[in-house]
């Protein structure tokens, strides 16, 4: 950290230049498959990854931010990233790079292709970190597959402040003659997708045109030119992870998969704190018998999505505990649960810099409408809680930050 004065710097010459010094890894991993979006984009990686992996493919994948160890982010065909092997990379990294300024992000995912391309598999996953066109992931020339997944305003400050702006960013992946699966966009970004992809003559497959998926009668159905396939619902829960599993339908087909191999997305895709019902630890008995969930959602479209996959569980009463970034528009994450929750307690997150004080985020609440507190911790929050509701669910929600807490704060 001490090595870049920013957390935050969106270019690549410093990613190319340790990566010319550790030999250039990047041009030696299996093939990849580079996903950008707004929403979406760890949820379609890991339905990917089941489905190949359901198809007897070794798969390597990289992701961000973690939970609750660094080690997430660098998962090797075998698991996570070994103790010894990720100290061993990170060393390899810091000579190579000597004094030079890089940033946390650029450093450990020279790290992570290095590890990858030192380690055989079949495919290499890799999840932008933020954008796409400057993001340090993107170095892979000829990747086998792009995905765009749906692109929403976020992360203004690095990206844009339209919608076009910030899809031309996600648009930065698409590359030369490579296929790229586009997930449902709003007509705007998608324009601005459809103008990158002539230009590099990038073949499109696009949501609503080129495939389609929808749930009929608790079935999962999906639809290309190759035929029609009725598939179990995802083990994810909400529509949007009915859209996020056709995005990943349509990446396995085009990768030349089966339906096994597709049905393996659907039922054995593991994604923590997506709506994640926890069922044991200290802070499942400090809930006294509540539901305890966790999300780690934080902008709008994500509070949308949440809305929708609350609805689909069985009516109990709603509390939620929320801490949030004070990068985000934390009023429009709020306003589509407003109606939901019968009470949000607020929380501050736990030794994160930029989180929104507790009692910014109670007052938030409360201008749209929800009865709000504010607790020093989650512990507190919850028993809070399940004293003043009996037997209610609670939901642990707003920032990816606040879920890693939780987990490693629940053992």
């Amino acid at each position: 950290m001490s090595l870049h004065p920013k957390i935050i710097d969106l270019t690549l010459d410093r990613v190319w230049r340790l990566l010319v010094a550790l030999g250039n890894p990047e041009r030696y991993l299996p093939p990849v498959i580079h996903i950008a979006g707004t929403n979406g984009k760890g949820s379609t990686l890991a339905m990917i990854r089941a489905g190949l992996e359901g198809g007897g493919c070794r798969v390597h994948a990289y992701t961000s931010p973690h939970l609750a160890r660094f080690h997430e982010r660098i998962r090797l065909a075998e698991g996570l990233i070994s103790e010894p092997d990720l100290e061993a990379v990170l060393a390899e990294c810091e000579t190579a790079n000597g004094p030079d300024s890089i940033t946390y992000f650029e450093i450990t995912t020279c790290a992570a292709l290095l590890a990858f391309a030192r380690n055989p598999a079949d495919y290499t996953l890799l999840e932008v970190g933020l954008g796409g066109r400057l993001d340090a992931t993107n170095v892979v020339k000829s990747p086998r597959l792009t995905v765009i997944t749906p692109v929403s305003i976020d992360h203004q400050q690095y990206l844009g402040d339209t919608l076009p702006e910030i899809a031309g960013e996600k648009a930065g992946i698409i590359k030369q003659g490579v296929p790229c699966i586009v997930g449902p966009q709003e007509d705007a970004a998608l324009e601005v997708i459809e103008a990158k992809a002539a230009r590099l003559q990038a073949p499109l497959l696009v949501h609503g045109r080129d495939w389609h998926v929808w749930e009929e009668h608790g079935r999962l159905v999906y639809q290309d030119e190759q035929g029609l396939l009725d598939l179990p619902m995802p083990v994810l829960i909400g529509a949007h992870q009915v859209q996020n599993a056709g995005i990943a339908i349509a990446a396995l087909r085009a990768l030349g998969k089966g339906e096994a191999a597709c049905k393996a997305a659907l039922t054995k895709a593991e994604w923590p704190a997506r709506l994640q019902r926890l069922r044991h630890g200290p802070l499942v008995e400090a809930a006294a018998g509540c539901e305890l969930w966790l999300d780690g959602g934080h902008n709008p479209g994500a509070g949308l999505a949440l809305a929708e996959a609350l609805g689909r569980l069985p009516t109990r009463p709603l509390a939620m505990v929320c801490g949030m970034l004070n990068t985000k528009d934390i009023k429009g994450y709020l306003r589509p649960l407003a109606g939901l929750a019968d009470q949000l307690v607020a929380l501050s997150i736990p030794g994160e810099p930029n989180t929104l004080p507790a009692d910014v985020t109670a007052a938030a609440a409360a201008e749209v409408g929800m009865k709000s507190s504010a607790a020093p911790d989650a512990h507190t929050a919850i028993r809070t809680i399940a004293t003043a509701q009996p037997g209610c669910r609670i939901l642990i929600c707003g920032s990816l930050y606040l879920a890693g807490n939780v987990l490693r704060e629940n053992g």
